[in-house]
């Protein structure tokens, strides 16, 4: 029984060649429960440092009203429901709770943020997971009460302000986790924020799911896509211009016990960790490609080697990778096309 490193890789290593005497600004930090990494280039320091400054605050600022275990607007909410009161939010957590709940129809339950109950069962809402499995029987009645962002309730209140938004759930056990989407969100935020202050080339990366925002100079922001079992990226390829790239793996947020690997990403089908897929990678773009990049991959990753280019479809992502638990790489033609694999021999499947 071993307790492996939560963090021991990001889902996407930037791949950024020496500047020289080019403008280029980087800075890192640690939010979300991961790193970020915001690089800009062709823009003089103070400009730059300025710019990530703002983009910084806005993520520490979206980490503590979004924290689903430590005080905050979405846990003060969650313990409403678990009281079976209502809760006036702020209208961004509204419309955040609102799209969310969009996106978890579009994949037909798949997708799910209402699931914090089983992630907080399973010890994933915490800052250290230990090896030990949850009580089948607390695992089973979760299951059955079957929270569904669906149960949720919005309406307008005055109590909070003209802006003001109560919410309540006709189901107790609704826990919301946005773990699944507040990185996509956090992404789209970061290139607004940019834009307004005249930034035009940069790249944001939040654990793995990265936005571009136009060139690396006279080329395109390259990233390499990591392995999910060795060092080093499994693929390199090109970001353009407002697209977005992510990964969710069994990698990063994981323990083993008696040899057998539990990740975070739990099938709210059954309550338990997702077995059989090692990492999935989507291409997004479009005006929410990063909100897209992080909570489109989660039914893929879900539905595994079996469902996962059904599961792509129904989110009309075209471009996108699941890599089995043996290894094998299944990914669509149209993603193959932006790939340069590490490994020529990589045992691929490729599927329309």
């Amino acid at each position: 029984m071993s307790l492996l490193v939560r963090f021991a890789l990001l889902s996407v290593v930037l791949l950024l060649g020496a500047c020289g005497k080019e403008p280029f600004y980087q800075e890192q930090a640690y939010v979300f429960g991961t790193q970020v990494d915001v690089s800009i280039y062709g823009e003089d320091e103070e400009k730059s440092r300025h710019a990530v400054a703002s983009v910084m605050h806005d993520f520490q600022r979206l980490h503590d009203l979004l924290h689903a275990w430590k005080p905050s607007e979405l846990s003060a909410l969650n313990a409403a429901f678990a009281q079976g009161k209502s809760k006036v939010v702020s209208a961004e957590v509204a419309a955040m709770l609102q799209d969310a709940t969009k996106m978890s129809a579009q994949s037909g339950g798949l997708f799910n943020p209402a699931i914090g109950g089983l992630i907080q069962t399973w010890g994933f809402q915490a800052d250290d997971f230990k090896a030990v499995l949850p009580d089948e029987k607390k695992v089973a009645a979760l299951v059955k009460a079957n929270p569904q962002m669906s149960d949720l309730d919005f309406s307008p209140s005055s109590l909070a302000g003209e802006n003001g938004v109560k919410i309540s759930s006709r189901n107790p056990k609704v826990q919301i986790d946005l773990g699944g989407y507040a990185k996509g969100y956090a992404l789209d935020r970061a290139a607004d924020i940019l834009k307004q202050q005249g930034i035009h080339n940069a790249l944001i990366n939040i654990g793995g799911n990265v936005l571009a925002l136009g060139k690396h100079g006279s080329r395109a922001w390259r990233v390499g896509i990591q392995h999910p079992r060795k060092p080093g990226p499994l693929a390199t390829m090109e970001l353009r211009d407002g697209e977005a790239v992510g990964t969710s793996g069994d990698y990063q947020r994981y323990f083993e016990f008696r040899g057998k690997r539990y990740c975070h990403l739990i099938d709210p089908r059954s309550g338990y960790p997702v077995q059989g897929t090692q990492a999935v990678t989507i291409l997004t773009q479009g005006a929410h490609a990063g909100l897209l990049s992080d909570g489109s991959s989660k039914p893929i990753f879900v539905s595994g080697a079996g469902g996962w280019r059904a599961a792509a479809q129904q989110m009309q992502i075209s471009e996108a990778m699941l890599i089995d638990g043996d290894g094998v790489v299944h990914l669509t033609t149209a993603l193959q096309k932006r790939l340069e694999f590490t490994d020529k021999s990589t045992n691929r499947e490729v599927e329309p």
